[in-house]
């Protein structure tokens, strides 16, 4: 194990293996430490969607730039993640759901995004198993480009392409402390040997907040459990992924053919819980036909939990904690970290190499509670 290092990021999902990849490609000493396994924690639990449409710039502005990147993803790092982009159909409900997709809308346009609001009578267009009357929609917004990839396969694509470029992954490989010297990172405390640094981001999902508990660093993020499930394979029927932000629901069809989708449950409470629940497979399976009678026959086959890292306005913290040289967040994702991880561990991976900052990195800085004229995403399931 190496004893020293440039930076050392904590967490080995998705996002820290992507900024290890970018770090270690420009010429940096990067090393990842990953309690368990790669994808362990969020990302290999996640229900693999891409979308663009966002209520906030800074959500909509990471989105549309990260699928730049997804797009070229599989070439680049020599690696197939399984792109496949069938588009998202948010269902609009009610009046109050409409404005706020019209304003969702016109800022998506105004950066470039090509988006557009349905009528009712143009859902069936785009996913023909959906009982329009049952969800009760009165429309819904639909952009082409979103769309899913194997959060596994680019995971892995993304470490694998990292260690070609020198970076040094060690999984199985718990964090015990971290080191301070006159408020600068110096060293990183692992279960094996520890390891000299004067950077570490922490990356470490919904145990984000105890990474930064180390050195006195108070994170507002609380985990939530997240349940999902997945069905016998069918034969293809749609290809878009359905939410709801109002239902709370979200299901697709993957390649493979089965269904896979979760939504929250009504008593769920923040908490370390991961244990599945007989509520959830109830409230999905009569939420799920509602909106999908065909699938009322449909076995489910496998249910799991996965945890959502939620902050305050919804939005990832991310950059350097002021007051602590060296230290620099990339949680907070509040369930959306996959999507959004190949444009924000670049714009980290450009302000550890470059100590080049953006509008985004300033705007998503932990600081900006501290004046609470925060602006919450609300485009969100669940």
């Amino acid at each position: 194990m190496k004893s020293k290092a440039d930076v050392v990021i904590i967490g080995g999902g998705v996002s820290g293996c992507s900024l290890a990849y970018n770090l270690a490609r420009a010429g940096i000493d990067v090393v990842v430490l990953e309690k368990k396994y790669l994808s362990s924690g969020a990302t290999g639990a996640c229900g693999a969607g891409i979308r663009q449409q966002w209520s906030t710039k800074e959500n909509a502005t990471l989105a549309i730039k990260s699928v730049k990147i997804f797009e070229k993803l599989s070439k680049e790092l020599g690696e197939d993640i399984d792109l496949r982009q069938g588009g998202y159909l948010i269902i609009i409900h009610d009046d109050k759901g409409m404005k706020q997709s019209e304003k969702n809308v016109e800022m998506q346009r105004s950066l470039g995004l090509k988006v557009d609001i349905l009528e009712p009578k143009q859902i069936n267009d785009i996913v023909p198993i959906l009982n329009v009357k049952g969800m009760q929609a009165i429309g819904a917004t639909f952009c082409p480009t979103d769309g899913h990839a194997n959060p596994f396969k680019t995971t892995f694509a993304y470490a694998n392409a990292a260690k070609r470029h020198g970076a040094k992954i060690y999984t199985h490989t718990s964090v015990v402390d971290i080191k301070l010297n006159r408020n600068k990172i110096s060293e990183v405390k692992t279960d094996k040997e520890p390891i000299k640094t004067n950077t570490v981001v922490n990356a470490a999902g919904v145990w984000s907040k105890e990474i930064a508990e180390m050195i006195g660093v108070k994170l507002p993020n609380i985990p939530f459990r997240k349940e999902i499930m997945v069905t016998e394979r069918l034969k293809p029927m749609f290809e878009a992924m359905v939410i709801s932000f109002k239902d709370g629901i979200y299901f697709s069809q993957q390649m493979e053919g089965q269904i896979i989708g979760g939504i929250p449950i009504p008593e769920e409470r923040s908490g370390y819980k991961i244990i599945p629940t007989f509520s959830f497979m109830k409230h999905m399976s009569k939420t799920l036909t509602r909106y999908a009678p065909v699938l009322k026959h449909v076995n489910m086959l496998r249910h799991w939990t996965g945890f959502y890292d939620v902050t305050p306005d919804a939005r990832p913290i991310l950059g350097e904690i002021n007051g602590v040289k060296g230290f620099i967040q990339c949680n907070g994702f509040s369930g959306h970290g996959f999507m959004l991880s190949p444009m924000v561990t670049k714009l980290l991976s450009d302000f550890i190499v470059e100590g080049k900052s953006s509008d985004i990195l300033e705007s998503l800085n932990l600081d900006r509670y501290k004046d609470k004229k925060i602006v919450k995403e609300v485009s969100v399931v669940g």
